[in-house]
């Protein structure tokens, strides 16, 4: 076959086909995959929803819509961006200890708005990916919904649907 008869066709939040896996003298159980697109459109506004996990490390699925919280992680985490535009602000916690202890797992909610220094705002589309960095406080916006992919490492806000994801 030539390059030319290869045709990428990249999904969206409004047009995707999900994806199936035959399974032959097996367990689908066993098996974790999904149509990052299709979880995003059964989620609420920004639940962070696993939809890969390996040995406490996660890929999230954040349906971008509106004004997210502000949260936090004691470790850096990475959003990519699959689907709209997402606009973050960033600030550096002036004490984040007091926010999210340097030993926990995942990412917490700040109560009320972070105190620190303002560290700026990235607007993503998609492809793009930003690092949100440990010691800093993140919020997601999108004036349209969108997909955000987070590589995080699993905690209290993570949310796993296999039963959902797997088997529907």
């Amino acid at each position: 076959m030539s390059e030319s008869e290869f045709h990428t066709v990249f999904g969206s939040l409004t047009d995707f086909v999900k994806g199936d896996l035959e399974i032959i003298n097996d367990n689908p159980k066993y098996y974790a995959f999904s149509n990052v697109f299709d979880v995003a459109a059964k989620s609420k506004p920004y639940e962070k929803v696993v939809v890969a996990l390996n040995l406490g490390y996660v890929l999230e699925v954040l349906r971008a819509e509106g004004t997210s919280d502000w949260y936090a992680a004691a470790h850096d985490e990475f959003a990519i961006v699959l689907d709209g535009i997402v606009e973050i602000d960033l600030v550096k916690l002036d004490d984040r200890e007091s926010v999210v202890a340097a030993d926990k797992k995942g990412a917490v909610k700040v109560k009320g708005d972070p105190r620190g220094r303002k560290m700026g705002r990235i607007k993503a589309s998609r492809g793009h990916q930003a690092l949100l960095p440990q010691g800093a406080a993140y919020r997601f916006r999108a004036a349209q919904s969108g997909v955000i992919l987070l590589q995080t490492i699993e905690g209290a806000l993570s949310v796993q649907k296999w039963a959902d994801i797997c088997y529907k």
